[in-house]
């Protein structure tokens, strides 16, 4: 697992949504950190929005991103517990054509090394939609943080070998 030097580094689009039925764009520390990890890696905020723990709203900006092709990956924070208002592991099952169910597993090992067994409650996961990255991320600024350090920089940088996301981008349109 290393960065080859030789293949020059590629901006990946990112949008950023935060679902939550109480946070605002000023008091979201989750999207900040998001957006603070991606732009300092050199990623482009393609955008971003806060909606409510609501499927139908979920979705509907899911989509909306999904078929802009100005954005090549969407990381959600907020949701994906276990309480009732907890939805969007569900509302991104609607829209996927693929679950990639080793980002969720990978998640939860990361974040047990910093919260032990506390890190069961997380449904972490993640998918491809129409040519689209989908990661959603639980709502904390540690959550956000692991899965950005220790899978998204590495998987969204295409120097990372011997694989990575942003080689098969070309790719996931195929039939």
């Amino acid at each position: 697992m290393a960065i080859d030097a030789s293949i020059a580094f590629r901006p990946v689009r990112i949008a950023v949504l935060t679902v939550s039925d109480t946070r605002t764009l000023a008091e979201d520390r989750s999207g900040d950190r998001l957006v603070e990890r991606l732009t300092g890696a050199g990623h482009e905020l393609a955008d971003r929005a806060i909606v409510r723990d609501d499927a139908e709203i979920i979705v509907s900006r899911l989509h909306g991103w999904i078929d802009d092709p100005e954005i090549d990956v969407i990381l959600t924070t907020g949701g994906t517990g276990v309480t009732g208002r907890d939805i969007t592991p569900e509302a991104l099952a609607r829209v996927w054509d693929k679950e990639i169910p080793g980002f969720g597993e990978l998640f939860r090992w990361l974040s047990y090394q910093s919260i032990g067994s506390s890190t069961i409650q997380s449904r972490a996961t993640a998918g491809v939609a129409r040519g689209t990255y989908i990661f959603a991320l639980p709502g904390s600024t540690g959550a956000v943080t692991d899965a950005w350090d220790g899978i998204l920089a590495s998987q969204l940088d295409i120097r990372h070998k011997p694989c990575n996301f942003v080689e098969l981008m070309p790719r996931l349109m195929e039939r």
